[in-house]
């Protein structure tokens, strides 16, 4: 209990080491994460009258919730939620249950390398699961310690209200680089394909910093004002999409304002998908301006020598 009282000043001393790396010009890569906005977290814990929610992660024939309350009312009534890794350690669905008031099952969750989830709270995770009675997908009631359940699910509840929202995400991002301009900033990407990690980066960063944030291509598909069937998008569309109110920005002449040097950061949301006018920032932006995003699943990251990356699977980077 004291280490998790204590985990702000943890996550201050975190970041200061690797601002300090920043700086000093060894540039290793900025862990970061997936994330939730914060409309989707439960403000209380829910009732329990299910020991696993249904869906397996893999398996298709649990994939049964064409309704993301539907999706969220199964986890939220649950005690656990099956997660492990997939093509990539980090998920969506790990947020998802945390923030619908469930605890993750998540499996082989100790082989995971620590910078990559960085910000998710593995260790309360690791315990939950490990309560007396509690096995792969069921719950002997007879010698579950409730109690003790309950209060670790509070905990990652205010865990994940603090640290693994889009808005404290994004503000961790900003942290990182010392950013404190009050300019624009430049988020570029020509796939529309949807890339959790761009959308919850974009995201949190519209709701710290509004209309100062230039999304082009736009990303429509967060706005609330979408006009189409999120449905059709990736995972349903499921937690990310119509969240943010569409301010009017500019998006016009872009590779004229770049070589103005408009813009404060200018900030590659996915940075294996596409990189526009990527030699026309190099050549008019100073290398610690440019913020490169790698939010792909398991691979060796190409980009791991730039001078300023977040990377979302840190074994990506041989460094």
């Amino acid at each position: 209990m004291k280490k998790f009282m204590n985990i702000k000043i943890l996550f201050k001393c975190y970041m200061l080491f690797f601002c300090s790396c920043f700086f000093a010009n060894s540039h290793p890569p900025f862990p970061i994460g997936f994330s939730i906005p914060e409309i989707k977290i439960v403000t209380e814990i829910p009732h329990k009258d299910k020991d696993f929610a249904h869906i397996i992660p893999g398996n298709r024939k649990t994939y049964i919730y064409n309704s993301e309350l539907d999706y969220y009312n199964d986890y939220r009534r649950s005690y656990y939620a099956f997660t492990w890794k997939k093509c990539g350690w980090d998920c969506m669905r790990h947020y998802e249950i945390l923030a619908s008031g469930c605890i993750p099952y998540f499996t082989n969750l100790e082989k995971c390398n620590p910078n990559t989830m960085h910000f998710l709270p593995k260790d309360l995770i690791k315990e939950a699961m490990q309560l007396e009675g509690v096995s792969y997908g069921k719950i002997d009631h007879t010698k579950f310690n409730i109690e003790r359940y309950y209060e670790i699910l509070n905990q990652l509840l205010e865990h994940t209200r603090n640290y693994l929202t889009t808005r404290s995400m994004a503000q961790y991002f900003l942290d990182s680089i010392n950013y404190s301009g009050n300019g624009k900033i430049l988020f570029l990407s020509r796939s529309l394909s949807p890339d959790y990690m761009k959308e919850c980066l974009l995201i949190g960063l519209k709701e710290i910093l509004g209309d100062r944030v230039i999304d082009a291509l736009k990303i429509d598909y967060i706005y609330t004002n979408y006009p189409r069937d999120t449905k059709k998008l990736y995972g349903k569309g499921f937690s990310y999409t119509k969240i943010i109110e569409d301010l009017p920005v500019d998006r016009s002449n872009l590779e004229q304002r770049i070589q103005n040097k408009e813009f404060d950061l200018i900030i590659y949301g996915s940075v294996h998908r596409s990189c526009p006018f990527h030699e026309t920032v190099k050549k008019y932006y100073e290398p610690e301006k440019i913020i490169y995003v790698c939010g792909e699943d398991c691979h060796t990251c190409s980009f791991v020598n730039v001078n300023t990356l977040f990377l979302r699977e840190y074994d990506a980077f041989k460094g």
